[in-house]
């Protein structure tokens, strides 16, 4: 488009499914291993995904995680829909960047290091690090269920965020990425997307939230729900003004992150309802990109079960967690990285060879036309991911030359 403005149509194309014969070669290694083929359950299917989505059979080791947080506050809650504090998704951004959230524990036990992205928080930017706050499309997002959420203009910029970002993992060797968010009132933008995509009522997709919320408060809700609701079904048909309408900028930044790192085979740990939603988005404008993602938990919210199964996604783990910031599918990580290893070490059976790459395994770092993407060599030029399980918010890939992401060069 020669005025620059997204064209979203792009990602279809370049998003391909993962490699099917090499999807074929893991099972067929694992059906002659042992132990005997599905006495070890679940992680058999993930070790075939992996396989696939890493263009290699067996699986490799996963070797650099990375927890991504994408935050932001929802002009929403001024609705009464939350109980936490109205613009208070800054605190819940220093817990975890002060390593004291139930996150940042997690993900330094792991080993996983993290970036936090501030796309839209309700407060001074100097309270925080620059590096956190950089990308920032606003001070917080419009309510809603009676006003747009934002303007297209900060729409597309915070999708073209996500891609720069996802560009920037992918060019520091980011092998899998836990997607998590904190926000207040993301969890009634999240419900209104899913209600919107899958054609259901409010109480349908109205759930408690991160931090329960009581009758009287889910009532209120589920009003601005139907509200918003109503303001997105008359431009379902255009994403982009669908995420100004009722999504935010932190919602629209990850689903251009989901699409761009399903275009840079980067694997993709889903969290919670709010990164769902995303993902149900990000299928709707490309139907393959779900072959790139796995749910990590199911947190009990009813939109995130009706938006999982939209997409044929079977969560890793269900331990009613709902705390957001990437929490559920922190504690699905284990499992994800033991399939792994149980693919990458057991020992091949009697007469077999080595692992097999798939063909085109070596142009799986390319961007191969990624929107925007200004023709740098990414494999070339990548910084090495640091592998500090420390939290921060510093940028992995900022060494890298910056994408330019999403718009039509014509």
């Amino acid at each position: 488009m020669s005025d620059g403005s997204l064209d979203l149509d792009v990602f279809g194309g370049l998003i391909k499914r993962p490699d099917a014969a090499v999807r074929r070669a893991a099972e067929s290694l694992r059906a002659a291993r042992t132990p005997a083929s599905g006495a070890l359950g679940r992680l058999d299917d993930l070790g075939v995904w992996l396989a696939g989505v890493q263009g290699r059979s067996p699986a490799a080791v996963i070797e650099r995680p990375r927890l991504v947080v994408f935050a932001g506050d929802h002009g929403v809650a001024r609705a009464g829909v939350s109980a936490r504090p109205v613009g208070g998704a800054h605190l819940l951004v220093r817990a975890l960047l002060d390593g004291e959230s139930p996150g940042a524990i997690l993900a330094r036990r792991s080993g996983v290091s993290v970036r936090v992205v501030d796309m839209a928080l309700d407060c001074d930017p100097l309270g925080l690090p620059p590096e956190v706050t950089r990308h920032r499309v606003r001070r917080g997002s419009g309510r809603l269920d009676t006003e747009d959420a934002l303007t297209r203009e900060e729409a597309e910029r915070a999708f073209r965020t996500g891609v720069t970002i996802a560009d920037e993992e992918a060019d520091s060797g980011t092998d899998l990425v836990v997607l998590g968010d904190l926000s207040v009132g993301g969890t009634t933008a999240a419900a209104v997307l899913t209600g919107a995509l899958c054609g259901t009522d409010a109480s349908v997709v109205t759930g408690r939230g991160g931090l329960r919320i009581d009758d009287t408060t889910w009532m209120r809700k589920c009003a601005a729900i139907r509200d918003g609701l109503r303001r997105a079904r008359p431009v379902l048909g255009d994403q982009v003004r669908l995420l100004a309408a009722v999504g935010g900028a932190d919602l629209a930044a990850m689903t251009g992150f989901l699409l761009q790192a399903a275009v840079r085979r980067t694997p993709v740990l889903l969290d919670g309802v709010v990164t769902t939603a995303c993902a149900l988005l990000a299928q709707r404008i490309a139907f393959r990109a779900p072959d790139w993602w796995l749910a990590g938990h199911a947190g009990g919210e009813p939109g995130q079960a009706k938006a999982l199964d939209r997409m044929n996604l079977e969560p890793v783990t269900d331990l009613g967690v709902t705390t957001g910031e990437g929490v559920g599918a922190l504690l699905a990580l284990p499992v994800v990285l033991s399939a792994a290893a149980l693919a990458a070490e057991a020992p091949p059976p009697p007469g077999a060879g080595g692992s097999a790459p798939a063909e085109e395994a070596g142009e799986a770092g390319e961007t191969g036309g990624v929107p925007g993407a200004d023709g740098h060599d990414p494999a070339g030029d990548a910084p090495g991911a640091t592998g500090d399980p420390s939290v921060a918010g510093a940028d992995v890939g900022s060494g890298a030359a910056a994408p330019r992401p999403t718009s039509d060069p014509a």
